[in-house]
């Protein structure tokens, strides 16, 4: 048996041509229209989260941050954001997030009080 050899073809592609440069992701123009729930139990539409398991609990902080990467990940359009996410929790939770280099990026081009740690805005 042989062993695989790496062709370098991933050197080669040209810029903007892998899935993660092609990937839409949507971004309000302002953190004030994100006015989305903040506590209790939500269920997530269908179409964000296929998982099976679509219940987050917002008063636990492994659901809430979940529920935001999916909402951020599969959003389609800013209304959906706004109904899902709220602006001053996402401020506040926002480097805790795990989230493609791309939408990072995208968000924080926008909002760059996204990249402030959340007690420095505070004061």
């Amino acid at each position: 048996m042989g062993v695989a050899r790496q062709t370098g073809k991933a050197e080669s592609r040209t810029p903007g041509s892998r899935y993660a440069d092609q990937r839409h992701y949507v971004v309000p123009a302002s953190l004030a229209e994100l006015h989305g729930p903040v506590s209790g139990s939500v269920v997530l539409d269908r179409s964000l989260d296929w998982s099976g398991d679509s219940t987050y609990d917002l008063d636990d902080a492994g659901d809430l941050q979940v529920m935001y990467q999916t909402v951020l990940n599969q959003a389609a359009t800013t209304e959906i954001l706004s109904q899902w996410l709220d602006g001053d929790l996402l401020r506040q939770m926002w480097s805790e997030l795990w989230l493609p280099a791309r939408l990072r990026a995208l968000w924080q081009a926008r909002f760059p009080e996204l990249t402030v740690p959340p007690q420095t805005l505070a004061s």
